[in-house]
């Protein structure tokens, strides 16, 4: 299993197109992908440990909420308001594709010095965005890569808005 993760871990780095077909459809990867995203989240606590080992500590958890409630606005967003014609997917691929393209943000365990932070965060940033566009073409079938493009940053957008509402609601406490 171990090998098989490290595997499936490279493939994503290397956006391999049959990865995230592969995982799309196994159903046993779902807790691979969430370790992919806890190592992912991890990496970003070492990295980012001159800012406070809260980070290191919090962010774990925080990102595996995120990845959950990231693939429901990503399945409402791509199966509810923009479907293609042969669009069928469910919460599971989502979260298994979503989870793996998290798997460059590994390289931000580097970012240990505040140069080096920001070049490694930025960098995986733009790195998983192009990952998690292969992972959500492969999970909700579609043909177009801008339409995919257009879900994950609407997708986004929302998440960004709730968010912030729910920091407003609880800026008090």
């Amino acid at each position: 299993m171990f090998k098989n993760l490290i595997s499936r871990i490279f493939r994503a780095i290397k956006i391999d197109v049959e990865l995230y077909e592969e995982v799309e459809k196994d159903k046993s990867a779902t807790i691979q992908a969430a370790v992919v995203v806890i190592l992912s989240s991890l990496a970003a606590g070492v990295g980012a440990l001159n800012l406070g080992a809260s980070n290191f500590l919090l962010a774990p958890i925080a990102s595996l909420i995120s990845w959950y409630v990231w693939a429901y606005i990503i399945y409402f967003v791509g199966v509810k308001m923009f479907p293609e014609k042969n669009t069928k997917s469910n919460h599971g691929e989502l979260l298994r594709t979503i989870g793996f393209s998290s798997a460059p943000g590994l390289i931000r365990v580097f970012g240990i010095t505040p140069d080096l932070m920001a070049v490694t965060f930025i960098g995986s940033a733009f790195w998983m965005l192009a990952c998690m566009v292969v992972g959500v073409r492969a999970a909700l079938d579609y043909k177009s890569l801008w339409r995919t493009l257009g879900v994950v940053v609407v997708a986004w957008l929302l998440q960004a808005i709730l968010l912030l509402a729910i920091l407003m609601l609880f800026r008090n406490f």
